[in-house]
Formats: structure tokens, sequence, C-alpha cells
């Protein structure tokens, strides 16, 4: 069986069945990893018969969640409860993984949304996040779309994950409210590559963002903000990648005394595995099974760069008596 050490891995060679039971290899992972697979289609492969023979061959043991992309099927407009979620859905119980699928769907009184149904491994829905800004335009936009009315976030059992759609990419707001919910990885299913928008909420949130689109590629911005992972394909695009989620990221700020007895006490269970000296930021990652980063940062006291910003916004806020967004 091999281990997930690394914050991505990517590749085709994921063994189809490992040497131990699951269980013993959930016991035996280094950090949180999440394995998910990013699937793009282009147009000439957008059916359902594909997408259930996809599931089908990508959802191998060891396989947490799996990505469509924006128009999966076409522009063709669905009911929430259609033969084609449900058959996606016995999919993923049946492969014991997670998926998010995006397409058109009718709401209440007919209206259209650009959504993407979140199921769990039991082939339960969890939620339809209903895309908040819709493309609108006079032509190839997203048929007389409503727009939902907030961002979402999903607790799976390996983390907190959020979705933000293609126009979504355009409008920081929405990736702050998904911080503000806690999203420790961001999945964007996608019409188009969105490249350095990505990157800067990758940059300004801290967390991870895969996106699968109908280019097709996939992108994969870290914690840090720098680009880890990117790869196109013609036709169908299939990107395997493990992602650490117990990876943190902090500031010098008030953490660097506090880093270095961390890494003097836990020497052979924990490193730094990225020091970034012009944002005066560093990162740490466990490397060994059964240790947790984040638990030993918050036993020493260490800051995680997401709370130490918030917090000093709101010390701020507090001084200059409003926010800047509300004048």
């Amino acid at each position: 069986m091999g281990e997930f050490q690394t914050i991505i891995y990517h590749g085709r060679n994921w063994p189809e069945k490992f040497d131990d039971e699951r269980d013993e290899y959930l016991m035996a992972k280094i950090g949180r990893p999440v394995n998910l697979v990013s699937i793009g289609l282009t147009s000439d492969e957008q059916n359902l018969s594909k997408i259930l023979s996809l599931i089908e061959q990508e959802g191998n043991e060891g396989v947490d969640l799996m990505v469509f992309p924006e128009l999966a099927l076409g522009y063709s407009i669905i009911d929430s409860t259609s033969n084609e979620i449900a058959k996606i859905q016995a999919m993923a119980a049946k492969k014991g993984v997670y998926i998010v699928f995006t397409a058109f769907r009718y709401g209440e009184r007919e209206a259209v949304h650009n959504a993407s149904w979140v199921i769990d491994r039991q082939g339960n829905i969890m939620g339809i996040y209903d895309k908040a800004f819709p493309y609108i335009t006079d032509e190839h936009g997203d048929p007389d779309c409503v727009p939902g009315k907030d961002m979402m976030v999903f607790d799976m059992d390996f983390g907190k994950v959020g979705i933000a759609n293609c126009f979504d990419a355009n409008f920081p707001d929405a990736f702050k409210r998904l911080s503000d919910l806690g999203a420790e990885l961001v999945v964007f299913p996608s019409g188009y590559s969105a490249g350095a928008s990505l990157q800067a909420h990758a940059i300004n949130h801290h967390y991870y963002i895969v996106s699968s689109t109908v280019v097709p590629d996939c992108l994969a911005y870290d914690i840090t903000g720098q680009e880890i992972y990117y790869q196109k394909t013609p036709g169908l695009n299939i990107s395997r990648l493990t992602l650490d989620l117990d990876r943190c990221i902090f500031h010098y700020d008030l953490n660097i005394k506090k880093r270095d007895r961390l890494l003097q006490d836990y020497a052979d269970a924990i490193e730094m595995d990225n020091c970034l000296e012009r944002e005066s930021w560093f990162t740490l990652k466990a490397k060994k099974p059964g240790v947790s980063v984040q638990k030993l940062a918050a036993d020493y006291e260490l800051e995680t760069l997401s709370h130490y910003k918030k917090r000093k916004s709101d010390e701020l806020d507090g001084l200059r008596g409003y926010t800047l967004r509300s004048l």
C-alpha cells in the first residue's frame, strides 16, 4: 500500500486495491489526505452514459471525491429528482465516493438554476449549490438563470468542501464567504480555466482550490496560493490529486518561537515544508501517521494565518468604528 506523504500526488498509479483493509489504511494515513479525481469533459463527451462509465472506471477504492465540470450534461435542464441524478446517486453508493455534479435544474416556479449536486458515499444528496453569480449575457450564457442565495460548504468525512462555479470566480465576496463558512478545499466546476482569478482567492483565503472544466483541464492551487498542478487533455481530462487538509499556514508574527519549540519537540513527526520569506508565511505538515499538525499547533498556541488576519481586521474595524466595506 502506498503512503500519501506529499502535498500533492498525481498520476495513474494508485493501486486498484490496497494490500490492507481500508480501516487499517485510514488509521495509518499521514495528515488528513483527500484523494480527489477531477474529470473534464468537452461537449462531445457530455452525456449520462459517459459520466456513469467514468464513475465506474475512476471510483476505485481509495478515491474520496469525484468532481465533474459545469455543463456536464450540456445545456439540458433537469428536475432535481430526475432519473439522471438518481443514477449518479446509485453509482456514488456503489463506489463509496462523494460526487459533485453540475447541471441546469428547475427550481421553484420553474426558475432555472446552474446547480451543483453534492452526493455522499451512501448516495444521499447532501445539498445543492445554486450558482451565486450566473453568467447573464445575450449569447452563450446560463439560460435565464436565477442567482443562488448563498455559498455552501459541506462537511465530508475528510474535511469541509466548498463549491464555486465558473463566473463566481470574478466575485471576491463569494470566496470570502466560503472562507467564513470554514472551507478547507474549494472545488470549481467551470466552463473555463479561470487561472489567476482562482490563484488570487487561494492566496487570500488559504484553502486548496481544484478545478474541473469543459476546456478540459484541471488546475490546483495550494493553501499558499502557489499553483501545484495543471493538466489539459483533448476531449477528456482525468486528473488524480491527493491533498493534505491537515497542513497549516501561519504568519511569522507571534509564531516563530512557538514554531521552533514545536518542531524541536516533535522533530520526528512534524516538518516545515514551505517557508515564504517575502510573505512572512510558513507551512507545517505531519510526516508520520497518527499526528495532527492542526491539533499540535493549537496546543502550542500557534495562530493560523486566516485566523490572524480575521482577528486583526476585527480589531482595526473596532478602532475605526466601521468596516471599509460599509463605505
